[in-house]
């Protein structure tokens, strides 16, 4: 995972590492190629590599190249990788996206949230729902076959009838994959000093959970499985499901490794996370250090909490005959009441 720290407005609910001063792009791409040369997975075999944010398609295609060509000289990517890129609507053109399906990004993310001009603005986005639409079309021409978008709902104020429009628009384009957020108000953001001040009223449980299971049913019979739950994997007619491969190492206790700051990586036991700062990333790596700023060692406990919590997120759940040979004892007797 590659963590692009940079936008060019922060949205009012996001609480992810990023900030708004482009200047800051090529220090932190010269900081980033040295740390991919100072991690020690160089001879783990990766299937995955994503690029997320922040807004990734703020950096230059040329950023992006020298960033690409590290990785890939670097890192052992198997054939069929699946690599993905995050985009926001109003940053990207079509010689950009045709220009990153060139590079060899086979998955496209786009950061839609909604189709409706009032959510859009309620949210800080700086894209209109034209841009998303256009952004959509763009990358289907550049040759994306296997495209994400997400999308937000419990909006104050939003009802069904307009979380349906959403959900319907979105399925025109009939993406690969579909991921469908419930707005959280994240400590520290500018959305949750609103809900403080009372300056909006908070759509009520009830009425979220309604939205969900409505979400739920449109998305099934248009063709598409959930399979953890905010992530719907659209089933084409030959069977085949598309899951975001990448995402599903986080739901099931796999390895992997974060760059950039505010990044996570863990390996069993292990867990560790970089500095959420890109003055203090940069400058650790200008003297040749990881900068990591804090490891983890997750106990027995940690790891069994983990694994069920993880495991019900998903369709898939949890196999108890893993559970078992993992941690050496009966999931049944342990847990059974």
């Amino acid at each position: 995972y590659v963590h692009i720290p940079f936008c060019l407005r922060k949205c009012a609910y996001c609480d992810f590492y990023s900030l708004t001063d482009l200047t800051l792009r090529q220090p932190f791409v010269v900081a980033l190629l040295q740390e991919m040369a100072l991690v020690n997975s160089h001879d783990v075999l990766s299937d995955t590599l994503y690029f997320g944010g922040g807004t990734p398609s703020v950096l230059t295609p040329q950023q992006i190249e020298t960033l690409m060509e590290q990785a890939r000289s670097l890192f052992i990517l198997t054939t069929d990788a699946e690599i993905t890129m995050e985009v926001n609507p109003g940053t990207v053109t079509q010689d950009y996206l045709n220009f990153l399906r060139q590079s060899g990004f086979n998955r496209i993310n786009i950061g839609v949230q909604s189709f409706s001009r009032d959510t859009l603005e309620f949210l800080g986005r700086i894209h209109s729902p034209d841009h998303a639409t256009q952004t959509i079309q763009y990358a289907q021409k550049a040759g994306f076959d296997n495209m994400g978008l997400d999308l937000i709902f419990g909006i104050p104020g939003q009802d069904a009838s307009s979380w349906q429009d959403d959900l319907k628009a979105a399925l025109v384009f009939a993406p690969q994959h579909l991921s469908c957020y419930i707005l959280s108000f994240e400590k520290g953001t500018p959305l949750d000093q609103m809900r403080k001040t009372n300056a909006f009223k908070v759509a009520p449980e009830q009425h979220i959970a309604d939205l969900f299971r409505m979400t739920q049913q449109i998305l099934k019979d248009a063709g598409y499985e959930q399979y953890e739950i905010s992530n719907y994997a659209k089933i084409d007619t030959s069977g085949q499901v598309w899951r975001s491969r990448h995402n599903l190492k986080y739901w099931s206790f796999a390895p992997y490794t974060g760059l950039g700051p505010a990044a996570h990586s863990y390996s069993a036991p292990v867990r560790h996370w970089n500095v959420r700062d890109v003055g203090l990333y940069t400058a650790a790596l200008a003297h040749g250090r990881l900068p990591i700023q804090e490891r983890e060692k997750t106990t027995i406990e940690q790891q069994i909490t983990e694994t069920i919590y993880l495991g019900l997120r998903t369709s898939d759940g949890m196999d108890t005959a893993h559970f078992d040979k993992t941690f050496q004892m009966d999931f049944n007797q342990q847990y059974g009441e």
